[in-house]
């Protein structure tokens, strides 16, 4: 299987987490929509990697791959690899609370996020699956 073979799947498996996450806006699941808008946020960057032939680091924070190999991507998508890079800082920060809350303080995930930051987390996801979609349709030069 080629490198932007898994690319594609990892894009399409991203885009079709994204009515989960929504799903769990409407339910008010803060912590969930935060964890799984990372997980979607990953896959997305990592099959952008995969179609410019990227081997995607075995992490959950791709940003310095990413940055690394800005030179491989079109321009326009360059142009945005600092956004792209601080959002998946940011987005796998949040993904072990996200999860398991704050056991040390017996404070659970839902009790650590609010709507803010889910509607923050939907932003970031919303704007990867754009790049990450347009790196997909857009024919190879």
């Amino acid at each position: 299987m080629t490198s932007s073979h898994m690319g594609r799947l990892y894009v399409e498996e991203a885009r079709g987490r994204v009515e989960l996450v929504r799903l769990a806006f409407e339910r008010g699941l803060w912590a969930t929509v935060v964890r799984e808008a990372q997980e979607s946020v990953e896959l997305f960057l990592k099959g952008a990697l995969r179609l410019v032939a990227v081997e995607p680091a075995r992490t959950h924070d791709v940003a310095e791959v990413l940055r690394r190999t800005a030179d491989r991507f079109p321009a326009w998508f360059g142009a945005d690899i600092d956004h792209l890079a601080s959002i998946s800082t940011e987005m796998a920060g949040d993904r072990g609370i996200a999860f398991y809350g704050d056991e040390r303080q017996g404070i659970g995930p839902q009790d650590l996020f609010d709507r803010d930051d889910a509607i923050r987390a939907l932003g970031h996801l919303d704007f990867v699956a754009a790049q990450c979609g347009r790196l997909l349709e857009e024919p190879k030069a």
